[in-house]
């Protein structure tokens, strides 16, 4: 899969390390506002539909296997959607990206007005916000897949918290600052999104999310790394 030039400065790191607090915003609504389900984090999502599998309560097999389904929608469309943008500089790309990103999770904030958290209804809206996201999260863990920016993925930490402890050498950790980075706006993507969701509703995170995609890239695109062609 073609990937972008490795940008010479610090533009797309930051870029990406204010995605990954939209992953702890997105996680915060679907986790605490939609069941028990992942929209951004798909290892959960197994892991719950082992539990469910055993008869766990409080897991329910539709809701992750909806949250599974559309993110592999939303990655296959970002896979074309790269594609497409080969030899083209990556501004253009990221931001046809980040629209449709914003789009989705804009919509899905609307959509959540009409959910009842405590009594998960209706039952479509909820599902809706669900399938919503989790095109969105797709595409977006396809779109920084293509990148390839180590320590960065913007929704997954495991590797970046190994690397953290297993690099450490007495000296200088190498992309120490970066790795701690992510996991810190990942954290407080879900602090300030759990704080939303309690005092403001289920549609407050996801729409800061969205305007922070689409503020974030709008941002990027004008450094001239983002004039740089896709290799």
């Amino acid at each position: 899969m073609p990937a972008a030039t490795p940008a010479p400065s610090s533009a797309l790191p930051r870029l990406l390390l204010v995605l990954s607090a939209t992953t702890g915003l997105v996680d915060a609504a679907s986790v605490l506002g939609l069941g028990k389900v992942f929209t951004a984090n798909m290892t959960g999502n197994v892991v719950f539909l082992g539990f469910a599998a055993a008869g766990t309560p409080g897991f329910k097999t539709g809701p992750a296997l909806l949250a599974l389904a559309t993110f592999m929608v939303g990655a296959w469309g970002a896979g074309r959607l790269g594609r497409a943008h080969a030899q083209r500089p990556l501004r253009q790309w990221l931001t046809w990206a980040a629209v449709v990103e914003g789009a989705l999770l804009w919509l899905a904030a609307a959509l959540a007005l009409h959910v009842d958290v405590a009594a998960q209804a209706p039952e479509f809206a909820v599902l809706g916000v669900i399938a919503l996201t989790g095109l969105a999260m797709g595409l977006r863990n396809a779109t920084i897949r293509q990148l390839k920016v180590p320590d960065l993925t913007t929704t997954v930490l495991t590797l970046t918290i190994t690397g953290i402890a297993a690099d450490q050498t007495g000296r200088s950790t190498p992309n120490f600052a970066r790795r701690f980075g992510a996991v810190l706006s990942i954290f407080a993507g879900a602090t300030v999104g759990a704080l939303l969701l309690r005092f403001g509703g289920l549609a407050c995170p996801l729409a800061l999310a969205g305007a922070l995609v689409l503020g974030a890239t709008m941002v990027f695109v004008r450094h001239p790394a983002s004039a740089l062609p896709r290799t």
